[in-house]
């Protein structure tokens, strides 16, 4: 397995004033793909492979909102084991990386956001902040050291066996499956469209949820809450509540800050298959609260 490691991340090219490795040349074919099918869609619609790529798009998005953020990530509540694995499969099938990949990237971003460290630093530009970043493996895991902060996950052979099969399941499993149900228009929407629309929803937490929108919270970075990325990852576009109070289930803290991931966990506690779920008090909001928000709340 190091051999293997070794052999897919050394340099082998350059472009773009960088070094490639086969690793980020292999990702760059998928995402390019992946593209290409979704131009496809259009002249393969049909209801039935919309709908499809609708409910894949709300589950496998789930997966990364509700299991590889909110539940492995961050620990904001507790599942029975055969949700947890359920949820987290659904996950590995938005082709976003392993569980283990994906929330040791997420957890270091917390911990060095904003700063050389940070995988996805916006300070390096959007287009690093949005897809630069998941290119350029080399300096992704160079950065930090590879999946050191994940030992939790790693003790648990569920998610030692996704790490090393995970794209079996979300492009060779999962396109068989789509293909044999509806042939090629099943396969462009439930593929195609449907991995792009999850991808950019995603990676505009990183990007656009760093740039463009309303701070309320101190969180002595640039994290910003956005209500139409909001609407499109799920509950992920509060992303400035989401940096001041990170350990909580809940984004949207207001009414009117829509959070359909907290809808979802909020749903399984009331059946009591979420437990342990934290969120913060008002006096601890009142407390990160920027000067603007207070005099508005006072108001």
């Amino acid at each position: 397995m190091g051999l293997l490691v070794n052999i897919v991340m050394m340099p082998c090219l350059e472009f773009w004033g960088r070094e490639w490795n086969l690793l980020d040349i292999a990702t760059a074919v998928v995402f390019f793909i992946l593209h290409c099918l979704c131009a496809m869609a259009p002249f393969h619609f049909t209801w039935p492979a919309f709908w499809v790529a609708c409910a894949l798009y709300l589950v496998t998005g789930l997966g990364v909102t509700l299991s590889f953020h909110r539940n492995l990530a961050h620990k904001s509540f507790r599942m029975p084991k055969w949700l947890e694995y359920l949820f987290a499969y659904f996950g590995v099938l938005s082709l976003q990386g392993s569980p283990r990949e994906w929330v040791s990237s997420h957890r270091y971003h917390h911990q060095f956001t904003d700063t050389e460290k940070d995988v996805c630093c916006p300070r390096q530009g959007f287009w690093f902040s949005h897809m630069g970043w998941i290119l350029d493996s080399g300096s992704r895991f160079g950065k930090y050291g590879g999946l050191k902060n994940v030992e939790d996950l790693k003790r648990q052979a569920f998610y030692r066996f996704l790490h090393r099969t995970y794209l079996l399941h979300s492009i060779v499993l999962l396109g068989s499956l789509l293909y044999a149900a509806g042939g090629v228009p099943f396969l462009v929407w439930g593929m195609g469209v449907r991995m792009v629309c999850v991808f950019h929803s995603t990676l505009l937490v990183n990007s656009a949820g760093h740039m463009w929108g309303q701070q309320v919270y101190h969180t002595g970075d640039t994290s910003r809450n956005n209500w139409w990325l909001g609407l499109l990852a799920l509950g992920e576009g509060w992303h400035n509540n989401h940096h001041a109070f990170d350990y909580s289930a809940r984004q949207g803290f207001e009414w009117s800050q829509i959070d359909f991931t907290w809808y979802v966990i909020r749903f399984f506690q009331l059946l009591g298959l979420a437990t342990d779920v934290k969120t913060p008090t008002e006096s601890q909001k009142r407390r990160k609260a920027l000067k603007s928000k207070m005099m508005a709340t006072s108001h």
